[in-house]
């Protein structure tokens, strides 16, 4: 029996040589599975149809904007996850939804191997690779680019040799993979990590230097979940689709950085994520308003381990999995609603609401109606800062 391979395919150059050169390599069928998590571009049969002229015996493509949004961003929104403190996991987010495919479409057309087209010094070959040992241990895994010496040129060359339908001439000087939750830039002469970026590079966000009006949006939590926008009910790929029309329209969600990846070296990477930066900065607030004051502080220490485990690769890990469980506990009163100003590239809370709120006003207040029994405070500090009292004793003797 020739042994078939599962190919993710996106439709571009890379990915459609792969077809043919892993042919060529492994002497096995190619499958290819193209999965739309917001993506854009090209319509899903068109990219089915371009697999199949480029010599997949199989072509499968998968609308899988809702189960993204659900199942992978909005565990996101309720670790309020950025890793490094300031990226929303765009990419990495994607990977395990992409995965869940490519090894379902394994068992269906019974392939040994899963194919990707990362190369040998990025992140995602990790989390591809971690995501399809999780779900398939008895899978094998292969990357044309790393594995076989897949070049840009050399693809190109065989492209054309090949004749197949696919351009082959126009390369842009940028890295860029994109869905739904954001879009990441890399590469280039962003390489120097001097160079500003230019205004070209951006699609999601328009420039927030722009004189405008602002932009009021009340965004409104259930358990953690965005159900509404303005009072209209949304579902969750609704509320990152709305904000980041929005939120992009202001500027909101553009970050440069130079971040730590999972294989050693430093990368500068410049992300677009306006609807993810809106929708985590109105749920930490909430947050702010509605978990207790231990619950609150543990769980930043458990949303940057998450966010690390993301990054690196580890959705479907035990330890990710038992957090999940975390998160999911301490988001049972995160409801209510938060307004928020737009404008100039910020996202600022100005209203919070919640039925679950801990903000008690007759406590907080500093004027009449006070309940607040300052006549304890005394005693209270005399205890809490005995022991530093004592130590002190001892020290400056």
């Amino acid at each position: 029996m020739t042994e078939r391979v599962v190919l993710a395919y996106s439709g571009g150059l890379d990915t459609s040589v792969a077809i043919g050169w892993i042919a060529e390599e492994t002497g096995a069928e190619v499958i290819a599975v193209a999965v739309d998590v917001g993506q854009g571009g090209e319509d899903l049969d068109v990219i089915r149809k371009r697999a199949l002229a480029c010599g997949a015996v199989e072509a499968e493509v998968a609308d899988a904007r809702d189960e993204f949004a659900d199942e992978y961003c909005l565990p996101a929104i309720k670790a309020n996850a950025l890793y490094m403190d300031r990226y929303p996991l765009v990419s990495a987010l994607s990977r395990p939804a992409i995965v869940k495919h490519l090894v379902a479409a394994a068992r269906k057309h019974d392939a040994s191997i899963v194919a990707h087209g990362c190369t040998g010094k990025g992140n995602d070959q990790v989390r591809f690779e971690a995501g399809i040992q999780a779900l398939g241990p008895d899978l094998k895994c292969i990357a044309p680019v790393r594995d076989y010496a897949m070049t840009r040129d050399k693809a190109i060359a065989f492209a054309e040799k090949a004749e197949l339908p696919i351009a082959t001439t126009k390369k842009s000087p940028y890295s860029i993979d994109q869905n739904v939750f954001g879009r990441a830039v890399e590469t280039g002469f962003l390489e120097d990590i001097w160079n500003a970026p230019i205004e070209d590079i951006y699609e999601y966000t328009s420039n927030p230097a722009t004189p405008r009006e602002s932009d009021e949006v009340v965004i409104t939590f259930k358990e953690g979940v965005p159900v509404a926008i303005d009072g209209k009910p949304v579902t969750v790929l609704q509320a990152v689709q709305q904000l980041n029309e929005r939120a992009g329209a202001q500027g909101v969600g553009r970050i440069d950085m130079v971040e730590d990846r999972l294989v050693g070296i430093k990368s500068r990477e410049v992300y677009e994520a306006p609807g993810a930066i809106a929708l985590i900065t109105a749920h930490q607030e909430l947050e702010n308003v509605t978990v207790e004051r231990e619950l609150a502080r543990y769980k930043r220490q458990v949303e940057q381990r998450w966010g690390e485990l993301v990054y690196d690769g580890l959705w479907f890990s035990p330890l990710k999995r038992a957090l999940d469980g975390f998160i999911n506990e301490a988001n049972q009163h995160v409801s209510g609603d938060i307004r928020m100003t737009l404008h100039g590239g910020r996202a600022v809370v100005t209203g919070r609401k919640s039925d679950e709120s801990l903000y008690d006003f007759n406590l907080a207040t500093y004027d009449s109606g006070d309940t607040f029994d300052q006549s304890k405070a005394q005693g209270f500090i005399d205890i809490f800062a005995l022991s530093s009292k004592i130590a002190a004793k001892r020290d400056l003797a």
